[in-house]
């Protein structure tokens, strides 16, 4: 169900995130989808939003969708801007499997509430 590469020198308790991932994807109807966790460090993280994002600065969270039958894409997490942002690392994984499913809070008000919603439902829950 899920594949998690901890490329950085945090400890990532793997079965909390999960946890997580699982109660998302059920919620969501999505239960027998993949996704892959990566961990990496601020550098990583930067090359990575300059290259897809066009934004040459490190950022929290980046999701990428992938149009595959059972598996529905990757998330890369920096747990060192999470921090600095005083962000729960949990909440960024479910903001990013949401992206993964597909919500945009950039499309709209109406969507950015409804992300907002549905991440709060799942990191409460989680």
């Amino acid at each position: 169900m899920m594949e998690i590469n901890n490329l950085t020198k945090f400890k990532i308790d793997r079965k909390s995130f999960a946890q997580v991932a699982k109660k998302v994807l059920k919620g969501e109807n999505k239960g027998t989808q993949n996704i892959s966790l990566a961990f990496v460090d601020k550098t990583e993280m930067q090359k990575l939003n300059k290259k897809f994002r066009k934004k040459d600065k490190p950022t929290d969270v980046l999701s990428f969708s992938f149009d595959e039958k059972d598996f529905l894409g990757e998330i890369v997490i920096c747990p060192e801007v999470v921090k600095k942002k005083k962000e729960n690392i949990k909440k960024v994984f479910v903001h990013g499997i949401l992206h993964l499913l597909g919500y945009d809070h950039k499309k709209s008000k109406t969507e950015e509430i409804k992300m907002q919603n549905k991440e709060k439902f799942y990191f409460n829950e989680g």
